[in-house]
């Protein structure tokens, strides 16, 4: 332990983040570009789950040239941190955010006319000249300005002195799928749009379009940089997008088995009792819940003993769930369980438990709690 760090309780649950396959992964990714294509490492909501700063400094030593956060205060503590790298914020501001800007080198994304207003009005009170990215809204419908309007909010724009387009983006709604056409479509928006800045005379520094699946499928929209957040952490944003041979999972979710019950025929297992023995069963206790971000289920879901796969019973407490282990009498207090992640030759992919929740691999992977301490294997966080 270094020298000052404080010493906390340990938890027999925990989400294991392995730093070496992180950046193996990047080195692949990195690989898979043109030399002259800049990687944007995505590491908001603490890196997908994986914790922002060690994910960082790895991403540092593989191949990565920027870091995108949502909110301030994400980039700050990569700051605080020591980290030295771009920043680039995705979202909107607001004017709450804007000393941080100029404080901590931070570069905002900028999607309307009235957020550029206000920051042309800071930078010049200081007589600074605040780097933006443009974000351009192509259909997606969220932030940025409207493809639509590129004429007039761009001769709008080019009136402003204090404000440097160092790069102009936009986002794919839908990029990972079979059908491409509506990425397309808005690839030639986004593209239409560059082309009426250009004949203002504004050139953005650096053009970037591609999140994970448009980075696998969409080489043509790879533009100067590409975004990849899941990716990195060895997880694909969908079961039909182009794979890399050689990724592989970063995060697992393990818990050790710390109780055991017999139960007869008629027993009851958890709150609500959905679960009624047929036979004599064995049952295992995890101390892992919904409280620390397994789906809320009945009955549903796998997790990994001794290499097997053994059925989740009853429903998911808060700080418990229970699991049918009679298939594997040699079970006993203290083994190691996984809920995410590889044991054996069997896995849990986030995607399956994405499905019992009813979401998305995202949604599993950002929710896994704080309470779960996260153990680094291949570096320091």
């Amino acid at each position: 332990m270094a020298a000052g760090q404080r010493m906390r309780p340990g938890r027999p649950a925990w989400v294991e983040v392995d730093l070496t396959a992180l950046g193996a992964n990047l080195r692949l990714i990195r690989a898979d570009l043109p030399a002259a294509v800049r990687l944007m490492h995505v590491i908001k909501d603490e890196a997908y789950g994986a914790g922002a700063i060690p994910v960082a400094r790895m991403a540092l030593t593989s191949g990565v040239d920027s870091f995108a956060t949502y909110t301030v205060a994400e980039a700050v503590a990569l700051r605080d941190a020591g980290i030295e790298a771009p920043i680039l914020l995705l979202g909107e501001r607001t004017a709450l955010d804007f000393d941080w800007l100029c404080s901590h080198r931070l570069t905002p994304c900028v999607g309307s006319l009235e957020v550029a207003a206000q920051l042309e009005v800071f930078a010049a009170a200081r007589d600074v000249v605040l780097d933006v990215h443009l974000k351009i809204n192509s259909g997606m419908n969220r932030y940025g300005f409207s493809w639509r309007a590129a004429s007039r909010w761009v001769s709008q724009l080019a009136e402003f002195r204090h404000l440097r387009l160092a790069g102009a983006l936009t986002h794919f709604a839908q990029s990972d799928e079979l059908d491409k056409r509506f990425a397309l479509q808005q690839l030639g928006r986004f593209q239409e749009a560059l082309r009426v800045l250009s004949d203002a005379g504004l050139t953005p520094g650096c053009i970037h379009a591609c999140n994970s699946g448009g980075f696998l499928d969409l080489p043509q929209a790879h533009h100067d940089m590409v975004r990849v957040g899941i990716l990195a952490l060895g997880v694909y944003p969908s079961a039909v997008c182009r794979r890399i041979p050689g990724l592989s999972p970063v995060l697992t979710v393990k818990a050790t088995i710390t109780a055991l019950q017999e139960l007869e025929p008629g027993d009851m297992v958890g709150y609500g009792m959905h679960f009624r023995a047929e036979s004599r069963r064995r049952i295992a206790v995890l101390p892992i819940g919904y409280g620390d971000g397994y789906p809320r289920v009945r009955n549903e879901g796998h997790a990994l003993l001794r290499g097997r796969r053994v059925p989740l019973v009853g429903g998911v407490s808060m700080d418990a769930l229970t699991v049918d282990v009679t298939d594997v009498p040699e079970a006993a207090l203290g083994d190691e369980i996984v809920l995410m992640g590889r044991q054996g030759e069997e896995d849990i992919t986030p995607h399956e438990l994405a499905a019992l929740k009813r979401s998305v691999s995202y949604d599993i992977l950002t929710n896994w709690r704080a309470r779960l301490p996260r153990r680094y294997l291949g570096g320091a966080p």
